[in-house]
């Protein structure tokens, strides 16, 4: 048994790109076993200093992985 992905997307209120890879993202993890933490960057300095300017960011595995378009297929190939 493969141990369980941990995907980390950051996001910001207002994000239009974020609320598309927010839902490829949720449709994804009703299919595929794998952890998700939803982390709003949002009047947290330090993210916003590492993120704002990739936003969405998503990390597999504490590796970043994509940056403002989050594409199924390719999400999907990198967690199975």
């Amino acid at each position: 048994m493969k141990p369980s992905r941990r995907v980390v997307v950051y996001h910001a209120a207002d994000c239009s790109l974020c609320a598309r890879a927010l839902e490829v993202v949720a449709e994804l993890h009703d299919e595929l076993a794998f952890e998700l933490a939803l982390i709003d960057i949002g009047g947290q300095p330090d993210l916003e200093a590492r993120y704002r300017a990739l936003l969405p960011a998503v990390e597999i595995d504490g590796e970043l992985a994509f940056t403002y378009f989050v594409d199924a297929d390719a999400l999907r190939a990198r967690l199975v």
